[in-house]
């Protein structure tokens, strides 16, 4: 379980990276910018993902190992 969530939280940590990236640098790279329903809300989006991954993470580590 412990894996599954560091898992889930790289994959959040990174796609959120990849939003405020898309976002200030017009590179087109990630999920968030992709989806039509976040439309003028990328940012805010990405934002929560990072939050998410951390969380994520923390609760990795809150877990016993195995």
């Amino acid at each position: 379980m412990r894996q599954l969530l560091e898992a889930l939280g790289f994959i959040a940590l990174v796609q959120g990276v990849a939003g405020l990236v898309h976002e200030f640098t017009d590179l087109d790279w990630g999920l968030v910018q992709r989806l039509g329903v976040l439309d003028g809300y990328e940012v805010y989006a990405s934002g929560a993902l990072l939050v998410l991954a951390f969380a994520l993470f923390a609760a990795a580590e809150s877990r016993k190992p195995g």
